[in-house]
């Protein structure tokens, strides 16, 4: 009788397993939920940088001003991704602008309840190792895509990139409304040529606009074989 008595009480003191994707679905001491609606920002390049952001659903765009008023698209961001990470290694201040592309769902943590939870959870610590060494991967294909490749290339990578192709079992068909504007930007070229590409794209049957950009897996076809 002692021996159950004392394994029922050793089975309820045992610790609970962390779930980080309940974490992540939920509020708590040092998170919360924040709804944006299209064109909101999330952040301002400049202001000052105290939490890191999840994104549940929607998309961010991380876009950047020089000092003429030039803006450079730098990243284009989906669910399940992390952004503002860089107050995690000393920044002080955004280096960019945070703003949804779509209705979108983030989940504020703040920076002081991140680093314990990275400390203290293996579980989520491991996630968002993965997630750093993701993006870093990306970033490096980028400089390379900027480098070498050609602007039709470019702009068919990115448009495939936006569906999450090869980083999901099935990749979205149908794109938020990205601008021309906005693809020029993220690939270093002008909207003339963005429009003339995108014109050859749907011409091929690469691409479609029923109801919204639709996106042909086949796209991948001018990415290896231009």
């Amino acid at each position: 009788m002692e021996a159950t008595t004392s394994s029922r009480k050793t089975n309820s003191y045992k610790k609970r397993t962390f779930d980080a994707r309940l974490y992540l679905a939920s509020v708590g001491v040092g998170r919360k939920v924040v709804e944006y609606q299209r064109s909101e920002k999330a952040y301002s390049q400049g202001e000052p940088a105290t939490n890191i952001l999840y994104i549940r659903n929607g998309g961010v765009k991380l876009s950047v001003v020089n000092a003429v008023g030039k803006e450079a698209v730098v990243a284009m961001l989906g669910p399940n991704n992390f952004f503002g990470e860089g107050c995690l290694a000393g920044q002080q201040v955004r280096m960019a602008t945070a703003t949804a592309i779509a209705p979108t769902s983030l989940v504020v943590i703040e920076k002081q309840e991140l680093i314990r939870v990275l400390h203290t959870e293996r579980a989520f610590s491991d996630r968002f190792v993965t997630h750093i060494l993701t993006r870093n991967i990306r970033v490096e294909q980028d400089l390379v895509d900027q480098l070498f490749n050609s602007s039709e290339k470019r702009l068919a990578r990115t448009l495939l990139l936006l569906t999450r192709h090869g980083m999901q079992d099935k990749p979205e068909t149908m794109l938020p409304n990205v601008s021309q504007e906005t693809l020029a930007s993220m690939i270093g070229a002008t909207r003339s040529r963005v429009n003339f590409f995108m014109t050859k794209f749907r011409k091929l049957g690469f691409i479609g606009y029923d109801g919204g950009l639709h996106i042909n897996p086949s796209l991948l076809n001018v990415v290896l074989h231009e």
